[in-house]
């Protein structure tokens, strides 16, 4: 895996008062680069049996500390090695704009999907995750402007057509859209992983932050040895109006980094880890596993 690591300058684009350490980083560059790290787990595993590591409210850039959940363009994203994406659109008659509550985030769905069309041309060996769900308008009609939009900045045969999981051989190259949506199947269902999203942490104080992070941690436990054929969902993020994203993921990260550190070395299958704001080292332990 070593040799798809790059080294990024990342230090030239601190912004006044970013943070960038191993669990953490609120800066606009990850520090460490690992574009095709797929490549090398073999065509037969179930997409399943990987641990993969993704980013809560992917686009969620602008907008304020209540708002903000990450600070690196999706194309930096996918190259550091996240490969989940949670993708939240509105629908306004029919234009799907990203946003997260309220919060505009200054890109559509086509943007989305013209970045993930170029990182998988690039490599080819990847596959790509995206959570798809209505944000703000509720239409809870979104299927047809979705396929417009896939037409249009993306191509049909992109998408993983199944609701079944893939081999990884099967699913390299491609879009797996996890539909959180009604209407005819995009790909594979949303609900039909075992998901764990308790986002709704009400304070700092160290009792919220603690039953959050057991949350985290009961998941993570059951991910590593439950049925490698279901896909497991582990979202480490969460915010309140007194627990901003950036505050709380200062505090998660490093216990998630520590937890998993602990286990460096094994062969342990934890599914998809979500996170806010992640230090590129933490990536790549979750990377690790595999």
């Amino acid at each position: 895996m070593q040799s798809h690591l790059y080294k990024t300058h990342s230090v030239a684009s601190l912004g006044h008062g970013a943070i960038q350490t191993p669990d953490y980083d609120d800066t606009s560059t990850p520090e460490i680069l690992n574009p095709s790290w797929m490549s090398t787990i073999p065509n037969t595993y179930p997409l399943s049996d990987v641990t993969i590591p993704g980013t809560h409210n992917t686009m969620a850039l602008y907008g304020g500390s209540l708002a903000e959940c990450n600070s690196w363009p999706l194309t930096l994203q996918l190259r550091a090695g996240i490969r989940f994406l949670d993708i939240r659109v509105r629908n306004i008659r029919g234009n799907l704009t990203i946003h997260h509550g309220i919060s505009y985030q200054y890109a559509h769905f086509g943007d989305v999907l013209r970045d993930v069309v170029a990182f998988l041309r690039e490599y080819p060996t990847e596959t790509v995750l995206m959570r798809l769900k209505e944000e703000l308008s509720d239409t809870r009609d979104i299927y047809e402007a979705a396929v417009r939009y896939i037409h249009e900045y993306a191509h049909w045969d992109l998408l993983w057509h199944s609701r079944e999981m893939p081999t990884l051989g099967e699913a390299r190259g491609k879009l797996i859209v996890l539909q959180d949506f009604s209407g005819p199947d995009l790909g594979m269902h949303y609900n039909s992983l075992d998901i764990a999203d308790h986002w709704k942490v009400s304070s700092l104080q160290p009792e919220e932050v603690e039953k959050k992070w057991r949350s985290v941690y009961i998941h993570l436990e059951e991910a590593a040895v439950g049925n490698k054929n279901h896909m497991f969902l582990t979202y480490s993020s969460g915010a309140s109006i007194l627990a901003h994203p950036n505050a709380l993921a200062k505090i998660i990260n490093p216990r998630l980094h520590e937890y998993l550190k602990a286990y460096v070395g094994q062969r342990k299958r934890f599914g998809i880890i979500t996170i806010d704001f992640p230090g590129a080292n933490l990536v790549q332990t979750i990377i690790g596993f595999n």
